[in-house]
């Protein structure tokens, strides 16, 4: 794409001023990912187009399907029409003759059928148009994101597989003579990978940062007990970076689908809703917050402990010193409130183990909104 076709200097797209060059980043999340169908097309409405797409798991079938060329009513077709069994079928052969040397609970047919409908055909040499997939090589336990230079003579179809192969799920994929597997075991959400050259970047998580409480979860058998495992990885490891945040502007759209299971086949109508419509708001929100720095959008929130529940266990104040303090009775105390925060501030208040910290959203001098850990929707189970 040339530059001409890309937004310019201080481009105004509705109410959101972007720079010229920035990549759009979509994260990882099992089928939660179908809401970046719906930040693509409020994307496309606006006549926003990205410098460079980027993706894990999930993002990056999209990201590659996008970058491709398919419509998003065919994407958003193929989402609604997915059924379980196009996607899981567990490989009864390799575990009863392998047993613990069997690579995978489910077979890597469906999955590479998926990709390879999808995902253009070639290399990200012939693509033509700068697009990123995440992976981790297994063996040298390392992030590869191909696309990159020196690392785009490969299939796409292949990275893209690779990048979607949750391991104990699905069998590694072999990517120019690389074992690798899902990108998001060290970063889901790959957006300072995805930085470079860039002067801001637009990273969609649909499922690293905001997790679900998840109920009987002991009861839920391997595979649910596995991929709860992954996604609470997935959260400690990109809020770290979140937290640390020291590459070009950020802005982080996070669709509201905690409330759903990684594989929540009933429903993707409403998760790409949700990705409209936390698209819309987050852009409408930046204003010309991508020139300047940080993660955005930002809003007020008030910070409060319920000291009845309060325990005194100190975890709140090691994590966030300079948010928290523990007063002479021995409870959490609040030191400044409100205060700004993104989407990106505030872990460590799904840290307490008594859920006694609490935050409102503040418009103006009122409370708007409880922000409030949804329990997960118990259907979505595999």
């Amino acid at each position: 794409m040339a530059d001409s076709d890309l937004p310019g200097d201080g481009a105004n797209h509705g109410s959101v001023v972007l720079p010229k060059r920035f990549a759009l980043v979509l994260g990882g999340g099992g089928l939660k990912g179908f809401a970046h169908i719906g930040v693509l097309r409020a994307f496309e409405e606006r006549g926003i187009r990205p410098t460079v797409l980027a993706g894990t798991s999930i993002g990056s079938l999209i990201a590659a399907a996008y970058a491709g060329g398919m419509p998003l009513d065919e994407m958003e077709r193929r989402a609604r029409s997915l059924r379980k069994s196009d996607l899981f079928r567990i490989d009864h052969i390799s575990m009863v003759s392998k047993r613990m040397l069997s690579p995978s609970l489910y077979l890597s047919k469906p999955l590479t059928r998926l990709v390879t409908e999808i995902v253009p055909k070639g290399t990200f040499r012939e693509l033509g148009r700068p697009l990123l997939i995440n992976t981790v090589d297994l063996e040298d336990a390392a992030q590869v994101l191909w696309g990159l230079p020196g690392l785009q003579d490969v299939p796409i179809a292949d990275a893209v597989y690779a990048s979607c192969a949750l391991p104990g799920f699905f069998p590694p994929g072999l990517v120019g003579g690389r074992t690798c597997a899902d990108g998001g075991i060290s970063d889901n959400v790959p957006a300072l990978a995805a930085s470079h050259g860039m002067d801001a970047v637009i990273a969609v998580d649909v499922g690293s940062t905001n997790i679900a409480r998840q109920r009987r979860i002991r009861e839920k058998g391997f595979a649910a007990i596995y991929g709860r495992a992954a996604q609470i990885m997935m959260k400690s490891l990109q809020s770290l970076q979140l937290d640390r945040w020291r590459g070009p502007p950020l802005l982080l759209v996070r669709p509201a689908v905690w409330r759903y299971g990684l594989f929540s086949f009933a429903h993707v109508s409403r998760m790409i809703e949700l990705g409209y419509i936390a698209a819309n708001d987050a852009l409408d929100r930046a204003g010309a917050s991508l020139m300047l720095g940080g993660v955005w959008p930002r809003r007020l929130v008030e910070v409060r402990v319920d000291r009845a529940a309060c325990t005194g266990c100190t975890l709140c104040v090691t994590l966030a010193p300079q948010m928290m303090t523990m007063g002479q009775d021995g409870k959490a105390e609040v030191l400044v409130s409100p205060v700004e925060w993104s989407r990106a501030d505030g872990d460590f208040v799904h840290q307490c183990p008594t859920n006694a910290i609490h935050v409102d959203v503040v418009d103006g001098l009122q409370r708007r909104e409880t922000l409030e850990m949804p329990i997960l929707d118990d259907s979505s189970d595999l």
